[in-house]
């Protein structure tokens, strides 16, 4: 049934909004930080000749991603001091970008020597890109109405993409020929920039809710949430399709950390890492996102979804060939564009299916919850894949990621007759 009042944009149109162009910002804001406590912080710490014991270890910095839901309802309602006169949304994503640059530029005056108060400043500049995230959606969700959200949602992935040249391939490229702490010197004045684009970004319109104290807004903001999603999908199967959440990327995720430690191992430079892994990469994902979102349009969510989980899980076997073939340019490129299609089409499919499970009443706060949902199991199994890889090797490494993937598919099968998904394409 067609809502009377709903509008009918053209593509012009959408893309011309000025929140498209704000999300490309945006997007680029919280991509910068994703890699910097990721895989190119990997990429200095083994320069720095940190074990990869130590490496995993530290990689759960990153889960700070996955708990983001459980300082979400108070970014969502809390008011800041003096900040507050830039509205509610603009006024913590600039408290985060502070947190972040300032996060940076204490990480390279540091330096991983002093690796205890680094990693303390790791996990500060993961808790900055956290929050960004949590004000991102809730702001694009909020900016617009949801006939142009499919365009700030390109934009957003644009922008996101493009910080990932910058925090990855760009970022390693400089390494072979510059300090580590300059390069996120770098990145911190990157961060500068984008607060000029916080500061002159327009506030969403909002009606927020008018509590009698703190304790009754933490109540709604915290208990509401969860309460709504048990209502929805009762007993075992709200606990199967949350499950199911923390399952079915998880064959994508814990391979990260490992990654350009693997590189490295198997000969390549630096330079070549970032020209293929983070530049065609980069991509060749992107291409594998759009052909994802036509996937969803054409043979419907669940469809794509199942596709995805499969295509990520089996992209992994990828590596082995490098692991025969070490240094092999040609294989690396091979194995690079697999990975990266696989996962940007599993991603958009991914997306598509969280935003149809979030009643809008609690949009920040259930996404904040399922994104995190999605990260965490891979993320802690990350954190160990250095220990994993020096008993069984990359290889069995690569294996055990691939098989991790058929929980997830036993889920899905069992949960597909059970959930209808919303129609919101």
């Amino acid at each position: 049934m067609t809502n009377p009042t709903t509008r009918t944009y053209t593509l012009k149109e959408a893309f011309a909004q000025p929140a498209a162009l704000i999300m490309f910002f945006f997007g680029f804001t919280s991509g910068l930080p994703f890699l910097l406590v990721g895989g190119t912080l990997s990429a200095w710490l083994k320069d720095s000749q940190v074990s990869l014991e130590m490496i995993g270890l530290i990689s759960y910095a990153s889960l700070t991603y996955s708990l983001k839901f459980l300082w979400s309802p108070f970014v969502d309602q809390a008011k800041l001091p003096i900040l507050h006169k830039l509205g509610q949304r603009r006024s913590w994503l600039l408290l985060a970008q502070i947190m972040l640059c300032t996060s940076l530029l204490a990480m390279s005056v540091i330096s991983p020597h002093a690796l205890t108060l680094f990693v303390l400043f790791v996990f500060l500049a993961a808790f900055a890109g956290a929050t960004q995230d949590i004000v991102v959606d809730a702001y694009r969700i909020e900016i617009a109405p949801a006939e142009i959200q499919g365009a700030l949602a390109a934009t957003y992935t644009l922008g996101y993409r493009f910080a990932l040249l910058a925090s990855g391939a760009l970022a390693l490229m400089l390494a072979d020929h510059v300090s580590w702490p300059l390069i996120y010197q770098l990145m911190a004045g990157l961060v500068i920039f984008m607060m000029l684009a916080t500061y002159l970004a327009k506030e969403p319109q909002r009606q927020q809710s008018t509590f009698n104290s703190f304790g009754e807004m933490m109540t709604d903001g915290v208990i509401g949430p969860f309460k709504d999603f048990f209502v929805r999908y009762k007993g075992a199967l709200g606990v199967g399709l949350l499950l199911f959440m923390g399952l079915f990327k998880i064959a994508d995720q814990m391979l990260g950390v490992m990654a350009i430690p693997f590189y490295l191992d198997s000969g390549f430079t630096k330079t070549q890492i970032g020209a293929v892994s983070k530049l065609f990469g980069v991509w060749v994902g992107i291409a594998g996102a759009f052909i994802g979102g036509a996937s969803v349009v054409r043979f419907g969510i669940e469809r794509t979804l199942f596709v995805g989980m499969i295509v990520g899980a089996l992209s992994n076997l990828l590596f082995i060939l490098l692991s025969l073939f070490p240094a092999n340019i040609n294989i690396f490129v091979l194995v690079i564009g697999g990975e990266n299609f696989a996962g940007g089409f599993l991603g958009t499919a991914a997306v598509a299916w969280l935003s149809s499970l979030v009643n809008q009443h609690y949009t920040a706060t259930q996404y904040a919850l399922f994104s995190s949902l999605v990260t965490l199991p891979g993320k802690l199994i990350g954190g160990l894949s250095g220990f994993m890889v020096t008993s069984i090797g990359y290889v069995g490494f690569f294996v055990f990621s691939t098989v991790s993937i058929l929980p997830a598919l036993i889920l899905f099968i069992w949960l597909r007759k059970k959930i209808q998904v919303n129609k919101f394409y």
